[in-house]
């Protein structure tokens, strides 16, 4: 690679014990362990920045080490293999990256690495919070696991631009005088590049854009208001997480979820009330059969959202069914 990812300005490790160097690694990038040949004296060296959200980490521990790590937590990693061979294991499968390769790991997947004693490796640590927060501006629909790399490797130049950005987002941050809200402009150009370029679990139209999904919903709430309702199941009938369908509800109904369902179930207990046609032997039998069992809360509710108490929608039906005979 051409593309310069951190100088001597970040170096923080040259021709150090590896094992100092994996001291500051699991510090600042990622909980490992790390396996040498025990023969062996490697000089390992590394560079380090802090970046906005993320971290940038350049290392080699000069040596064949092999690094394993249960999961990277809250975290995804971003490794390009800048010269030498790494082993990745995965499972019962193992490849092998060569120069110019990417690979995407997933927080919850654990890390089994080999590095050749040439080896050297550009990490970018990316919090999930980077790429959940961008699914939420982009009103992207976000999957309830959470977001996560579908396919794990890819060659750079099959990434158009991102090896340029990379570069771009080093050089940034070995500014003399950084600027936070240009890094944090840099990080959120990085991660739109990941989740476009990258074969991901997010389904990148807008959640605006098929209505389906909250008519479904309010269909769904509907025809069970007698019915326990929860976020979590409705999530799934709209096919996107609990918080999109926080944000489904904001953006149609300007309410939350409950509040909504609320609304209905005394909506509905309002037009039965009303209706003559309707039979109702108690307002707290009517209540409880829309899922509303705290009376008190129910009839304060009610005369907020209808100005009266639902005792007396029910005393004017009964007026009027006198007065008609």
């Amino acid at each position: 690679m051409h593309t310069p990812l951190l100088g001597q300005r970040s170096e923080i490790f040259n021709r150090a014990d590896p094992h100092a160097v994996s001291l500051y690694v699991n510090q600042h990038v990622g909980s490992h362990c790390i396996q040498l040949p025990r023969a062996s004296r490697p000089l390992a060296h590394l560079s380090h920045r802090p970046f906005a959200d993320l971290d940038l980490c350049r290392i080699g521990y000069g040596a064949a080490v092999r690094v394993v790590s249960p999961a990277l937590e809250r975290f995804f990693h971003l490794q390009v293999l800048l010269q030498g061979h790494c082993l990745w294991r995965r499972g019962r499968e193992e490849h092998d990256l060569v120069p110019g390769e990417l690979l995407l790991i997933n927080p919850d997947e654990p890390v089994d690495l080999t590095y050749s004693a040439d080896c050297e490796k550009f990490i970018v640590k990316v919090p999930v919070r980077l790429l959940e927060g961008l699914c939420q501006q982009q009103r992207w629909a976000l999957p309830e696991p959470g977001v996560r790399f579908t396919e794990h490797r890819y060659r750079l130049d099959q990434l158009q631009g991102l090896v340029s950005l990379l570069g771009m987002v080093c050089q940034e941050a070995e500014e003399l005088e950084p600027q936070p809200q240009v890094q944090a402009h840099y990080a959120q150009i990085l991660a739109s590049k990941l989740l476009t370029l990258t074969r991901t679990n997010v389904r990148r139209a807008s959640v605006e854009a098929p209505p389906l999904n909250f008519e479904r919903v309010i269909d769904y709430i509907d025809n069970h208001l007698g019915d326990e309702l929860d976020s979590q199941a409705l999530a799934r009938l709209a096919q996107v997480s609990v918080r999109s369908l926080y944000d489904l509800f904001a953006r149609n109904a300007h309410c939350t979820p409950a509040q909504y369902i609320r609304q209905r179930r005394l909506a509905r207990i309002q037009a039965c009330l009303a209706d003559p046609t309707c039979s109702v032997r108690s307002v707290s039998e009517l209540a409880m059969d829309h899922g509303l069992f705290h009376l008190g809360r129910f009839s304060q509710s009610y005369r907020q959202q209808f100005g009266e108490l639902p005792s007396q929608t029910l005393a004017r039906r009964r007026s009027a069914l006198a007065q008609n005979g």
